[in-house]
């Protein structure tokens, strides 16, 4: 398979170099490149998404329940110590709605935005990107976008702070797990095509005037809030990495 040396990297617009190449969905053989300016590693040609995505719920996602019971727990934490909590929210990508549900259960006012899965447990709450919110979560989101900056402005044109989770890799390129010994690649179900490090955060972090808080693994904030309250850093501790915006 011959690499395209013209693909240039979605978050820096360097040029991108040959990572691996692997098998996705057990019959695609996929050329998966690196940017070693900013870290950032995808898939060069995404033409299998359409395919992995022939379902709701990844099949082997058996803890999609507890995960978001326990993410409503920490997403009712931050709004509450940083947030209006009688404002308005946006759970985007969010699948079949099973956090709207909670967190809506809990007594806040979570909408719902996903193109791709059915909404189940949040019909009538479906976002319209008709109006803005305080905060928008997006959990397990990230690794799936094909274009995670057009995703990201999306989201900043109608909240200027967005709680998400992804995992990350290594900070240097040259430690980045090789795609048979990290099961985040998902080359399985082929749905994870976009991977980060803490770098790539900064990067993008960075190009819009954002504030970056992360744990360094998994858990991550961007936002233009001049302030987050002590208490969000029990759950994930500041690397301020921008200058704060001037308006």
């Amino acid at each position: 398979m011959r690499l395209n040396n013209r693909l240039k990297c979605k978050i820096c617009e360097n040029d991108t170099t040959f990572f691996q190449a692997g098998e996705v969905l057990g019959k695609y053989l996929s050329v998966y490149v690196v940017c070693k300016g900013c870290g950032f590693l995808t898939v060069e040609n995404t033409f299998f998404v359409s395919e992995a995505y022939d379902g709701n719920v990844c099949i082997d996602d058996a803890g999609v329940l507890g995960r978001n019971i326990q993410l409503a727990d920490v997403v009712e934490k931050i709004v509450v110590d940083n947030f209006d909590k009688k404002g308005k929210f946006l759970d985007y990508a969010g699948g079949c709605g099973i956090l709207v549900r909670l967190m809506r259960d809990k007594g806040f006012d979570f909408y719902l935005y996903d193109p791709i899965t059915t909404n189940i447990f949040a019909r009538g709450f479906e976002f319209l990107f008709s109006d803005r919110v305080d905060l928008i979560t997006c959990f397990e989101g990230f690794e799936h976008f094909i274009e995670p900056l057009k995703e990201l402005e999306k989201m900043l044109s109608v909240s200027e702070s967005i709680l998400f989770s992804t995992e990350l890799l290594p900070d240097d390129v040259v430690n980045y797990p090789s795609l048979k010994d990290w099961w985040y690649y998902d080359l399985k179900n082929g749905q994870h095509i976009s991977f980060y490090s803490l770098g790539t955060l900064k990067v993008i972090a960075e190009k819009y005037g954002l504030n970056l808080y992360s744990d360094s693994k998994s858990l991550h904030m961007f936002t233009r809030k001049l302030e987050i309250k002590n208490n969000v850093l029990e759950i994930i501790y500041s690397v301020m990495v921008s200058q704060r915006p001037s308006s």
